[in-house]
Parts: C-alpha cells; sequence; structure tokens
C-alpha cells in the first residue's frame, strides 16, 4: 500500500518525530495491539533479511553453526547467576498458567487457576541460562571444545518506553554462545566476533562504528568484559549496535559445566555471547536517512534499483517494455535487485515521491523521447543528481554507481561522526559540550562512583574505552570532574 510523503517532520525541527513518522511512511514498521511491540511489515523485514542472510554468512565463515533454543526458561535457572538475573529482573515476563477457560458466571475467557504452573516460566530476554543448561550434557571433554553455536530468534523485555526498531518489548535478533577450553580462546573469540561487527556495520550498513570495551558498571550482566560498537546518530546521540560478551566461567560454574582438559584434570569451561538485533535497522534510517525519507545502503536496499516509464499510450508502453525487459534481466544476472514500476494505478511523479521515500539507491526513467535519443534518465537517492545517459552500457554504469553510492553515504557519515568528536578537560566545558551533542573524549578517573556521577548530573554515559586512540588519547592526565590521575581519555555521550 502506497503512502505519502506529504507532512514529514523535518530533522530539524523535531527529530524523534521525524524518525517515528519516516518509519510508519516508508513502510518499515506499524505499532501493534501488544503494547511496546511493533509489527515489522514487508519492506522493513526485507532490510532485516538482508542483515540476517549477510551475517549468517559471515558467522558460518568463522566456523559458526545455528542451532534453536527454547523460548521459555525455567525461573530456576535464572536464580543461579545472581548478577545476570539482578540485570534483567526488572524486564522479565513471566508465565504463570497454561490454560484458559469459560468462566460459567460471566461468560467471559478466564486464566484457569486450576492450570497454574508448579514453576513459573521466563519469556527469553537472553538465552545464556537454558543455553548452559543444554551445554552441561554436550561437553564431558576437551575434545568436545570449543562449541560455537548462534540463534536467530526473537526475545522479550518489558520496556517501558519504546521506539520502533530502537527499543521495543519484543525484537528479532541473533545471539551466538561459545565454549571454549581456554581463558584466552575465549577471549580471543569474543574480540573476534566483535569485529565481525564492525566490518559489516561499515562494510554494508556503511555505518561507521568505534570498537571498544565498556566500563564494569556498562558490562553485560554476568560478563567479565564486554566489548562494543558504538555509532553516532545524526541527533549526536550515540547507539550501542551490537556487543560482545566474554563471560569467563561464570555460567558454566552456575550449570556445573565442566570438562576434562588435556592432563585429564577437571575444568570449568569458559563462554562467551554475542549479538546484534533488529535495532540495527534503527541506525541505518537515523545514520543516512534525510527530510526526503529514507537513504539505504545499497548493499541492503531491498530494491537496489527501479525503473520508472513514462508514455503517452500504450502502444509507447509497449515499445518501452520492450526495453526495459533486456536492462532487467542483464542487471538480475549482475546480482542487482531491480523493479519495473509500470503499473498505471499510480502517476510518475507519485512513484518517484514514494521510491525516494523508501530510499531506493537508483531511480531510471524512460520515456518516449529517450527511445528516440537511445537515453535514459539516471537519478541516485543519496546526492538526488539526475543525469541522462546512453541507454548502451547502462547496466555497467548502473553497477559503477551503486558502489559510489555505498562509498560515498560511508565517507558522509564518517565526516559526520569525526566532526563531532570532541575533546574537553574541564567538568563545565563537558556539560556545555554534551547539551550540543556528539561523542565527547575526556579523561575519567576509573572510578564507578565519578561515573555514575557524571551520567545523574548529564545524561552522558562512558559508551567505551576505544581500542583506537589517538596518541594524545593515551596520554594520562586528571579526571575532569575529580581531578584525580586518569590513565587516558574514554568515550562519552548520550545515548538511546
Amino acid at each position: 500500500m502506497a503512502v505519502e510523503l506529504k507532512g514529514l517532520t523535518k530533522r530539524s525541527e523535531n527529530y524523534s518525530q521525524w524518525y517515528n513518522e519516516l518509519v510508519v511512511k516508508a513502510d518499515l514498521a506499524e505499532q501493534s495491539a501488544v503494547r511496546g511491540c511493533m509489527v515489522i511489515k514487508p519492506y522493513g523485514y526485507a532490510i532485516w533479511e538482508k542483515m540476517q542472510r549477510q551475517l549468517d554468512d559471515m558467522f558460518k565463515a568463522t566456523g559458526h553453526v545455528n542451532a534453536y533454543f527454547p523460548l521459555l526458561i525455567p525461573k530456576s535457572y535464572f536464580t543461579r547467576e545472581a548478577e545476570h538475573v539482578a540485570g534483567f529482573a526488572k524486564e522479565c515476563a513471566v508465565v504463570t498458567h497454561y490454560r484458559l477457560k469459560k468462566d460459567e458466571d460471566s461468560n467471559e475467557i478466564i486464566v484457569d487457576p486450576d492450570a497454574k504452573l508448579e514453576e513459573e516460566y521466563i519469556i527469553r530476554p537472553t538465552s545464556e541460562t537454558i543455553i548452559w543448561s543444554t551445554y552441561k550434557n554436550w561437553i564431558k571433554s576437551y575434545r568436545d571444545l570449543p562449541i560455537l553455536i548462534n540463534q536467530w530468534a526473537n526475545v522479550m523485555r518489558w520496556e517501558m518506553r519504546t521506539r520502533p526498531f530502537l527499543r521495543t518489548s519484543e525484537f528479532l535478533w541473533q545471539e551466538g554462545h561459545t565454549a571454549h577450553a581456554t581463558a584466552e580462546e575465549a577471549e580471543e573469540e569474543a574480540e573476534k566476533m566483535l569485529h565481525v561487527y564492525g566490518e559489516f556495520a561499515e562494510n554494508y550498513m556503511a555505518v561507521p562504528v568505534i570498537r571498544g570495551v565498556k566500563t564494569a558498571n556498562e558490562r553485560f550482566a554476568g560478563a567479565l568484559n564486554t566489548y562494543t560498537i558504538e555509532g553516532l546518530m545524526q541527533d549526536g546521540k550515540a547507539l550501542q549496535c551490537g556487543t560482545s560478551h566474554f563471560l569467563g566461567q561464570n555460567f558454566a560454574k552456575s550449570f556445573d559445566v565442566q570438562f576434562l582438559d588435556q592432563n585429564n584434570k577437571l575444568d570449568y569451561v569458559w563462554a562467551t555471547s554475542w549479538g546484534v538485533s533488529t535495532r540495527l535497522v534503527g541506525a541505518l534510517i537515523m545514520t543516512h536517512s534525510d527530510d526526503n525519507g529514507l537513504v539505504l545502503p545499497p548493499n541492503l536496499a531491498p530494491i537496489q534499483v527501479v525503473i520508472v516509464p513514462i508514455y503517452k499510450n500504450a502502444e509507447m508502453l509497449k515499445q518501452i517494455d520492450t526495453k526495459v525487459e533486456c536492462i532487467v534481466n542483464t542487471l538480475r544476472n549482475m546480482d542487482i535487485s531491480v523493479k519495473y514500476d509500470n503499473a498505471d494505478n499510480r502517476r510518475p511523479g507519485f512513484k518517484f515521491a514514494d521510491y525516494e521515500l523508501k530510499g531506493v539507491p537508483l531511480r531510471l526513467v524512460l520515456g518516449g523521447r529517450d527511445l528516440e535519443n537511445g537515453t535514459i534518465e539516471v537519478m541516485r537517492r543519496d546526492t538526488l543528481e539526475k543525469e541522462t545517459m546512453p541507454m548502451e552500457g547502462i547496466e555497467t554504469k548502473v553497477k559503477d554507481l551503486l558502489d559510489d553510492i555505498q562509498k560515498n553515504i560511508y565517507k558522509k557519515a564518517v565526516e559526520f561522526r569525526n566532526s563531532n568528536i570532541y575533546k574537553v578537560d574541564s567538568y563545565d566545558e563537558f556539560k556545555a559540550q554534551i547539551e550540543k551533542g556528539g561523542m565527547i573524549l575526556a579523561h575519567w578517573d576509573g572510578t564507578t562512583e565519578t561515573e555514575l556521577r557524571v551520567k545523574d548530573e548529564t545524561k552522558a554515559t562512558i559508551r567505551c574505552i576505544p581500542f583506537e586512540a589517538d596518541e594524545e588519547s593515551l596520554t594520562p592526565g586528571v579526571d575532569m570532574l575529580t581531578g584525580k590521575p586518569s590513565a587516558r581519555r574514554v568515550l562519552f555521550a548520550r545515548a538511546y
């Protein structure tokens, strides 16, 4: 069903409203009848499918295989890892009964009080507990390791404030769960998968990210280390785009998962987990899109090229159809997704606006004069530039343009991100800059007390301690707030 561009709020007027409207108007998703949950519509789901397909290939290239574990987790499993349960307790949805019945007095459908579960179940907010209870049955010896498993699934976290794709009570994701014989191997796995995420974000999403490690206060519940990729959205807020966790032996000890090592001694298994979600669709929208609608990177666009005919009569359309058929077939043979929209229920101008709104990277237009001259009009979504080109060899030109668009929107995002990273040395300067947005590199004394005070007073958090930094950022200094010694600068921002 087509939607109209008219009425899309400008980003400069109300960024949040612009985002919410664009999600709906571009046919990506809509609110559902279930509080905090969204319906992902076919166009939005097609973007997620392309993300999923590429990530799945990358996971398998690094030796991982897919499996599936239950949606419901026994409540008792959560109590085995105290830090883990504390981290998710407020977000857990609990299943207490297994049957409904018709009330004889009111004739209403009610929960059958006689169908109360002996043990309640948690709808998974994440799957560490159910997976590690299973791994206990799979792992006996070092020969059973490593286990490298990924799961594509939905999870439930009962969020109080939601926004489509960015934060919903139910969302789609993948979660990797691996088991290793040594701490070194597990740490290497956690960092490797973070770099897989970074490569995907930059090479496919065209989203530049900063890779780093979280502070102790910001770690995943139950992890010894959490690694992250952080992007900067156009409104100056950071977005955590993916995380990877070194879990140590915490979950192995909670579920008594031991193995005989090469010296025939019992030891607990070392673990990692890592995940990205449909939040990446939100990152894609907020990094590239503009006041005209979505701007999609060609590598993830469901439709990379749309062709629209302009004709006066059926005979002219027939001639255009014949020309376009050859172009479409050639492009598809080049693995380029193309749509030829010759439907007569919408005028060309409406189609132009609709495909611009939906972020289709390239639009080709073919009319009667083009038939005479052997030309075709080409418009690229990233710059809105139009050019009339020879029809002959247009397929090769299209491929080159798609490659250039991918590079250009990444370059634009990098320039925006880099121009909005600031170094500050005083707390007054920090408080002034954080109100303007962007990422801030500042010294921190390493204490959770200082970190929480900054968060409480400014709503800014330490996004990560970056892996890569210039020499000045790695030079010791003093904390901007306490004046205590600081080993290096860390990355602060307000975040989604």
